[in-house]
């Protein structure tokens, strides 16, 4: 006697978006790890030189971190109001930042003191940078002004005032030591060359502007506030090219990766969107409060995010190796060593070799269909867990029943509560192309059953009419389908090259195709 097969469960792929090589680069970080600051994480900056350690600013504090460390390896206190805007210099030795006094103080990363402080402002100085030349700091303060401070001798070479408000991004030309970019609240983005000691370029954001960057080429600018990303072409004037709109809240921040410089942004609305190069949103990284500030490592190892509740968030990306370590460390309890024993071993080719039989597992279902009982297996495949998370497994119990010739046995008989699921689950599932030809087999005999008491149940009634009016609906579209379909078979046809056939030999045959496909595809329709 052969041996009961138990049911096979086709798990075909959901219809959606493409599964890219981005996607897949993006969804390889592990889980985020998070470390508690003083305050609301304002700022995070990299330093551009091995080993990347990355700058914090929260609160009256710039902690350092390695890569791997969760305990800060440098903290600058300084501070007697919160600081704003550290930001490293191209060589990583030295760090920038502004504060809410209006002092901008300039620190050895070795060191604790401040080697510099610049005053001049009169409030707060909320964006602080090194132009790349690394002798200069350009500030962006409250007060409406841009300045510009030397290094060596820590006096202000020049003082720009064309913001109308708070001027809150800011971002320095790495290619030319006398450009650089602020964008302010009054919704400008300005682009400012200290030759000519004023801006040369104006963009009109529309939003108050949180953050302003620069693409390595420096050909195109991004620039973030209010709902809205919006890239410029620099080489064409500040022509705007694309605006986006993904976030559902205020955009903070935006950075690139190092890797293709994909765009990353960061919003209130607890999201950091990943973008392609065509500005298409690949990746989703979901954060436990609102953002405020984000960097990504030069090698796109960690990926840091700063929050308003002053959490950071850390992930670092995945390897084989660690997988390796991993697999290698994890322990094994006492009883894996009987399961697995023998089962590597190789027989000689002079041994007599006795198989045992595996014991065959079944599922619930497949328990109850084994037995012949077709009404429980149906109820089975028809629980809310299964049903809901799982309707593959539901489907393939009908489609087991359908083959077995039973399904109309096993619909039969219901009273209300049951035959309300089967019709909840036929109105969600039915036009779903991977359930349709079965679920509309199962609407068929439903349909048949219990035309003749309707009337019994309002509420049974009701779903069998909305069930009725969602498939003529689809009826309806699957018309319209058909006559597109038609046009553009036209269409293709006048558009490719004629070329002489001989009638009686080709002609015959292309009709009868031509019949047969209409004549199955109006039979689809009418079944519906």
């Amino acid at each position: 006697m052969a041996s009961f097969k138990p049911t096979k469960v086709q798990f075909l792929p959901k219809l959606g978006e493409k599964v890219t090589e981005d996607t897949l680069y993006w969804k390889n970080y592990k889980s985020p790890v998070q470390i508690k600051e003083f305050g609301a994480v304002t700022k995070i900056d990299f330093s551009p030189l091995a080993p990347h350690n990355y700058a914090v600013t929260a609160s009256t504090r710039i902690h350092v971190y390695g890569l791997h460390s969760q305990e800060p390896i440098r903290s600058f206190t300084r501070f007697r109001d919160t600081a704003y805007g550290g930001s490293f210099r191209g060589d990583g030795k030295l760090l920038v930042a502004g504060s809410e006094e209006g002092l901008i103080r300039l620190f050895d990363i070795c060191g604790r003191v401040a080697l510099r402080q610049f005053t001049g402002h009169s409030k707060a100085v909320h964006v602080t940078s090194f132009l790349s030349d690394g002798f200069r700091v350009v500030s962006g303060s409250d007060d409406l002004t841009c300045r510009v401070w030397d290094v060596p001798s820590a006096v202000e070479l020049s003082s720009i005032t064309e913001h109308t408000d708070y001027i809150r991004a800011l971002a320095p030309s790495k290619l030319n030591p006398d450009l650089f970019v602020t964008g302010s609240y009054d919704h400008t983005v300005k682009v400012f060359d200290m030759r000519s000691g004023s801006s040369v370029m104006t963009m009109q954001h529309g939003h108050p502007v949180e953050c302003v960057l620069l693409y390595p080429s420096e050909a195109l600018l991004v620039s973030t506030g209010g709902r809205y990303v919006k890239i410029w072409d620099l080489l064409k004037g500040g022509q705007e090219l694309v605006s986006l709109k993904n976030h559902h809240k205020t955009v903070t921040c935006a950075c690139l990766s190092s890797v293709g410089n994909k765009l990353l942004t960061g919003s209130l609305d607890r999201h950091v969107k990943v973008y392609n190069s065509s500005y298409k949103v690949v990746h989703n990284f979901d954060c436990d409060a609102s953002i405020l500030s984000m960097a990504v490592a030069p090698d796109d190892e960690v990926v840091a995010v700063g929050m308003t509740n002053g959490v950071l968030s850390v992930r670092h990306r995945k390897h084989k190796k660690d997988k390796e370590t991993l697999t290698s460390r994890r322990r094994r309890g006492p009883s894996y060593r009987v399961f697995v024993k023998g089962k590597n071993f190789v027989p000689r080719q002079d041994d007599f070799l006795v198989s045992k039989p595996v014991k065959q597992y079944l599922r619930k279902y497949d328990k109850q269909l084994k037995s012949f009982e077709v009404s429980k297996a149906l109820d089975t495949a028809l629980q809310m867990w299964t049903r809901t998370s799982k309707p593959e497994v539901t489907v393939a119990v009908i489609i087991e029943l359908n083959r077995r010739g039973t399904l109309k046995n096993a619909l039969a008989g219901r009273n209300e509560e049951s035959l309300t699921k089967i019709l909840n689950f036929l109105l969600k599932h039915i036009f779903d192309p991977r359930f349709s030809r079965p679920l509309l087999t199962v609407g068929d005999i439903v349909l048949d059953l219990y035309r003749q008491v309707l009337h019994q149940s309002p509420v049974v009634e009701r779903q069998l009419q909305r069930l009725m009016e969602v498939l003529g609906r689809e009826a309806e579209l699957q018309q319209e389908l058909l006559q597109v379909l038609g046009i553009l078979d036209t269409l293709f046809a006048s558009l490719t090259p004629r070329k002489e056939v001989l009638w009686e030999e080709h002609c015959p045959m292309s009709l009868n195709n031509h019949c047969v496909s209409v004549s199955s595809v109006s039979a689809d329709v009418c079944r519906i």
